[in-house]
This record gives structure tokens, C-alpha cells and sequence, in this order.
């Protein structure tokens, strides 16, 4: 085979149709959520309008297969869209995208009753929000050490424990839950099951004051003896830690991309004040030291979307390589926290006030070096599966 036949193989452009549901979320970014998005961040409102309208024109519920309803996107157009509503604010664009973290386990392990029921007639047909419920005040990124307890009671299950930093979860209307049903065999005995939000038995804590991201409800929640119909379990007994582990798998493409928009949008806000800002006489983007700096943003942040393409690519593909994933996702959170500091640096003293836009990028981007497992624990997946 010559070269010319390998880069046959090998494509970088997007489809027609990826590209129109680029632009798709690029102008609902730009009319929707720029505009709005110092309000939201100032108050802490949740955006649920912006997530109604986003819903009517497809841009939540988007890993939701055709026969349940949904757009029936792939992993990598999840990511496209993730870049351009995370340009616009990552706070508001966490929001919108929770539902698709939430369906992943009733995708991956439901029957399909429980996806007619919960993807179609619920997510789709009735609008529901959903949260995703795995962290817990003492197992964060250690899914193996939930605590949350799962108990086989007559033909239901009573659930005691509570979780914690859970995104949407006071305006969800059901949420996927991680517990144990066998404490004896550890990380094998972990259970999903979905509970309806009106079940006795359930609290959920107020709006935590964060300090990035503020438009993305985040709480507590508790459950007390919850009673959840054996029906409502999502697979096997035991097989709950490995479903959440292939929901990282899918879902960390995402993350990675929506910290690439992040970047970008910090990146296009540096390039526009270096131009209009001059110091000794020029702008100050000619003056090497900012202009390396700004060199340094570009290139790093070609290098994150290609490697966070390229792990939803494997996804969607069938190809398993956590590898990938947990490097997608580490480099792209780390770059964007860098760079965001660096975009700090540049506007100088500017950068220090709120009312411009860049202090705002950095606090947003720190939690994706955390949510979803945080950059040191995507290092230890590399390391595990270098030395397998």
C-alpha cells in the first residue's frame, strides 16, 4: 500500500450533515446562551429555558437512539456539539447535556421495556430530565468503594445512603442510580437501578454555591428506605460497576470536548484583546512573550480535539481502549485549565475582573479536571493499561 492509499483511509473532514449540526449549536451558542450566560453565572438560576428550547431543536437528549424518539447521534457528533455549547458557556451547556450522561446506563444495559419506558416515553415524549447518581461523600472517583445500599426485600429493593455533587438532580424528574446489592463482593456487587423522583423516601439538598459552572444545578441527594420495584433494576445483579465504567467510556469524549470549547473560546477572546491592547508603542500580541503564549493555546488545543475525536471515533466504533478515553479526557481538562490561567495572564489586570469574559472561563474550566474522574485518576487508567 503507498501513502496515497493510506491517507485515503484516514479522513479529517466532517460529513455535510455533521457539519450542519455544527452550525446547529454554533448559532443556538450564539442567540441562546452568550448573551445570557454572565446573568446565569451571577445568580445561579438554572437554565431550563435554554434547555427547553435547546430540546425542540435537538440539541439535548442527543445520544437518544431514533427508535426511542431521539436524534440517534453518535459519540463524535456529541462532541461536536459539546465544543460549540461549551464555547458559549460550560455551566449552561453541563445542563443541557446531563440527560445524555443519565440515559447511558438504560442504553448500555436496559431491556427494552425500561428504554421505552425512560428513553422514550419519559426523556423524549414527556421532557424529563434525568441525573446521573454515582459520587458519594467518601467514593468519588473510587466507584468501587459507593456505599449506598441496595436491599432485595420481597420482590423490590429498599435503597438507604446519598450522593453528592450530582449535576440537574433537583430538577430531574427520575435518576440512575448506583448501589450495593452485595457488599460481600465489593466492586462485583454494585446494581443500577432507575427511581422515580416522587418515590418516598427521597431528599434532595439545595443548589450548592460553586465556583465555576454555576448554572448547573448541583446537590445532595438521600434516600431512606426507598422502595424501588425489582423491575426497576438495570441488568444483572452485580453488573453496576462495569456498566458504570462503559458509561465513562462513553461519556468522557464528551467532557473532553466541551473543555476544548472552553479553551477555544478563551483562545478567540486572547487573539481579539491582543489586537485592540497595545503596550510600548504595538499590540501587545507582537511582543513575543504573549504572542508564544496565544501560539501555545492554538496548538494545544488542535492536539486536544484530535485526540478527543479520535476516542469517540473508537467508540463509536466498537473499539475498546480506555486508554484513549482517559488520555482524551486528562489532556483536554489540563490544557484548558492551562490555558484559561495563560488567557487570565494575558488580559493582565483586566483578566482579574468579571466583567470580562475570561476570569469566568477559568473557574468554569476546573471542575473538568475532576467531574467524570479527575485527571490524576485518568492517569492511572493509562498507567493500568500500558502495563497490563
Amino acid at each position: 500500500m503507498n501513502a496515497t492509499d493510506t491517507l485515503r483511509g484516514l479522513g479529517f473532514e466532517l460529513t455535510d450533515d455533521q457539519k450542519q449540526l455544527q452550525k446547529l449549536a454554533r448559532d443556538f451558542a450564539a442567540k441562546e446562551i452568550i448573551p445570557v450566560a454572565e446573568h446565569f453565572d451571577r445568580t445561579a438560576e438554572f437554565p431550563i429555558d435554554i434547555i427547553n428550547r435547546g430540546r425542540k431543536i435537538g440539541l439535548v437528549n442527543l445520544n437518544i437512539p431514533l427508535e426511542y424518539g431521539g436524534p440517534g447521534a453518535t459519540v463524535l457528533e456529541e462532541c461536536i456539539v459539546g465544543e460549540e455549547l461549551a464555547y458559549g458557556c460550560s455551566g449552561i451547556s453541563t445542563a443541557m447535556s446531563v440527560n445524555n450522561l443519565s440515559s447511558l446506563p438504560i442504553m448500555l444495559g436496559g431491556t427494552d421495556a425500561q428504554k421505552d419506558l425512560w428513553l422514550g416515553d419519559r426523556m423524549v415524549g414527556r421532557g424529563d430530565l434525568a441525573a446521573y447518581c454515582v459520587t458519594e461523600p467518601a467514593a468519588g472517583s473510587n466507584v468501587a468503594g459507593i456505599q449506598t445500599r441496595a436491599e432485595r426485600v420481597n420482590g423490590h429493593y429498599v435503597i438507604n445512603g446519598s450522593k453528592i455533587f450530582i449535576s440537574n438532580v433537583n430538577y430531574a424528574s427520575f435518576y440512575t442510580v448506583f448501589a450495593v446489592t452485595d457488599p460481600a463482593k465489593r466492586q462485583k456487587g454494585i446494581s443500577c437501578f432507575v427511581i422515580d423522583r416522587d418515590t418516598p423516601g427521597i431528599t434532595v439538598s439545595k443548589h450548592f454555591d460553586k465556583l465555576g459552572q454555576r448554572a448547573a444545578d448541583t446537590a445532595e441527594i438521600v434516600f431512606e428506605n426507598v422502595e424501588v420495584p425489582a423491575e426497576n433494576r438495570i441488568g444483572e445483579e452485580g453488573q453496576g460497576f462495569m456498566l458504570a465504567m462503559t458509561v465513562f467510556d462513553h461519556s468522557r469524549p464528551g467532557v473532553a470536548s466541551g473543555a476544548v470549547g472552553v479553551a477555544r473560546r478563551a483562545l478567540e477572546e486572547c487573539v481579539k484583546y491582543a489586537k485592540e491592547r497595545e503596550t510600548f508603542g504595538q499590540p501587545i500580541w507582537q511582543h513575543q512573550a504573549v504572542g508564544h503564549k496565544i501560539a501555545d493555546m492554538a496548538i494545544n488545543i488542535e492536539a486536544a480535539r484530535l485526540l478527543t475525536y479520535q476516542a469517540a471515533w473508537m467508540v463509536d466504533n466498537g473499539i475498546a481502549n480506555p486508554k484513549v478515553v482517559a488520555a482524551a479526557k486528562a489532556f483536554a481538562a489540563d490544557m484548558a485549565m492551562q490555558v484559561t490561567i495563560d488567557a487570565v495572564q494575558v488580559f493582565g489586570g483586566y483578566g482579574y475582573m468579571k466583567e470580562y469574559p475570561v476570569e469566568k472561563l477559568m473557574r468554569d474550566i476546573k471542575v473538568f479536571q475532576i467531574y467524570e474522574g479527575t485527571s490524576e485518576i485518568q492517569r492511572n487508567i493509562i498507567v493500568r493499561e500500558l502495563f497490563r
